[in-house]
């Protein structure tokens, strides 16, 4: 028997909503994270993009666990010599709430060459609003 492998003709994007209001952290980015990697379609392959896109709502809202809200930072590295910057969760919520959950399901991902295309299926925002309500139609 013959492995078949989609084609790019033959993907169908779906999208998917989460509201992160009162939404644990870590469960919620581990979902966002199957989806994005497309690990509940049947025609799933780790080497190929069939991921479906990704709407993630009050990202400002989320929830952390413990006491994780006054322990957690952020870190990134500019490069220079001593330039390391460091975030706290507090001032990242309020500043960039939308990163807080991009930067969670981004751990998540496999670090590849398909990463950076995973994530740009990923729409975060702070409020409420987005602008992907035509794809969200009530039926």
């Amino acid at each position: 028997m013959n492995t078949l492998s989609p084609s790019v003709n033959e993907i169908s994007r779906k999208w998917h909503f989460f509201d992160a209001k009162d939404q644990i952290l870590g469960r919620l980015s581990t979902q966002i994270a199957k989806i994005l990697m497309g690990k509940h379609k049947t025609d799933f392959v780790r080497y190929f993009d069939i991921a479906d896109h990704v709407v993630v709502t009050n990202a400002a809202k989320v929830a952390v666990t413990g006491n994780k809200s006054d322990q957690k930072v952020y870190r990134h590295h500019s490069g220079y010599p001593g330039g390391m910057k460091v975030t706290s969760y507090v001032n990242m919520l309020e500043a960039h709430p939308e990163r807080i959950i991009t930067k969670a399901v981004s751990g998540m991902l496999p670090d590849n060459k398909l990463k950076s295309k995973l994530l740009r299926h990923l729409h975060v925002y702070p409020g409420s609003d987005h602008p992907f309500t035509k794809q969200f139609k009530q039926d």
